[in-house]
């Protein structure tokens, strides 16, 4: 029996091989048809196979797998990073420096396409830059263990993934030690109660496939605001949501402990932040709402494709504070 486990493990391994490596030029082509979807698609086979394995191989030693430092604090840094996309001769973040304090609150906005998302990639340590350095506190993302990274950071991409099992082991999945009263509380904050109502309670079994696209991301939301880690990265994780569930999620995590960094669909989630981020392919620009309408014209088309977009504003409707620590250098 166990020959046969490990036969079928190696062949579902060499099955994931294959996919991620020998089909690479078709894999390259996939993604640059899907965008984000492809991305993470390729980037979620390259992990399952790095982390699979060989089943005969001995578990690695320090020396050899050496990721185990923990952060002393919870701000994020990028330090002179550049990145791209295989042979292309224009990478899609180039020398980048940014600080994010903890407990900031930053939109980052732009065209389709510009890096985004490739930014959430290097945050969650899914990319590695192709120089310079992107630190978690102290320590270099690339060094963060997965356990590790797991707590003191989380990241909820537009893909919202619900797995087979109860409506509680899918919402305490990142900090099984939660509380009913804790889960309870989440769900009130991100407007989720009628959901737990239509599923029938958090005992239930859920089926992934009767549920809507806003549902799922429903469901992924409160499992964020669930786990313990201080930074939190929203990429387009509320876009099936409509405006006003979605202000109300974007909002509950801003009053939550920690570091909101959201990359929007939107323009109103730029409204709701501290900062902003603009990227557009070129260069960067960071500052406040009023600021970049002031300087940055691709800011300005944005905000004018939103005309209709509601004041920003802060938790419980007060004007955002200015966020703390150091002001960042954009490059």
């Amino acid at each position: 029996m166990a020959a046969e486990k490990r036969s079928e493990h190696g062949e579902i391994l060499g099955a994931l091989t294959y996919v991620a490596q020998g089909l690479h030029p078709a894999i390259a082509t996939l993604v640059s048809g899907l965008g984000n979807t492809g991305l993470w698609l390729f980037v979620t086979l390259g992990r399952i196979v790095e982390v699979a394995g060989d089943p005969e191989a001995p578990a690695p030693t320090d020396a050899q797998h050496p990721r185990h430092a923990i952060p002393s604090h919870h701000d994020m840094r990028f330090r002179h990073v550049t990145f791209g996309y295989g042979r292309s001769p224009e990478p899609v973040i180039r020398d980048l420096d940014l600080a994010i304090p903890d407990g900031d609150h930053l939109a980052v906005v732009g065209p389709s396409g510009v890096g985004k998302s490739t930014l959430a990639g290097l945050i969650a340590g899914m990319l590695s830059p192709q120089s310079g350095d992107v630190l978690f506190g102290n320590v270099s993302v690339g060094d963060l263990d997965p356990q590790t990274a797991a707590r003191h950071r989380v990241l909820i991409p537009q893909e919202a993934y619900v797995f087979a099992g109860t409506l509680r082991e899918n919402l305490d999945y990142l900090e099984p030690a939660a509380t009913t009263e804790q889960i309870d509380d989440a769900v009130e904050r991100l407007g989720m109660g009628s959901l737990v109502a239509q599923i029938g309670g958090y005992e239930e079994e859920v089926d992934a496939s009767e549920l809507s696209a806003g549902e799922r991301q429903l469901i992924t939301l409160v499992r964020a605001y669930i786990s313990p880690a201080r930074f939190v990265l929203l990429d387009e994780a509320a876009c099936h949501l409509d405006p006003a569930a979605e202000a109300r999620v974007e909002l509950a995590f801003a009053a939550r402990p920690g570091t909101l960094l959201v990359i929007a669909h939107r323009i109103s989630s730029a409204l709701r932040a501290r900062r902003i981020l603009v990227l557009d392919g070129a260069g960067v620009a960071l500052g406040t709402h009023e600021d970049l309408l002031a300087r940055s014209p691709l800011y300005r088309d944005l905000v004018g494709r939103w005309a209709g977009a509601p004041p920003a504003e802060g938790v419980n409707g007060r004007p955002a504070p200015a966020a703390k620590g150091a002001s960042p250098t954009v490059r």
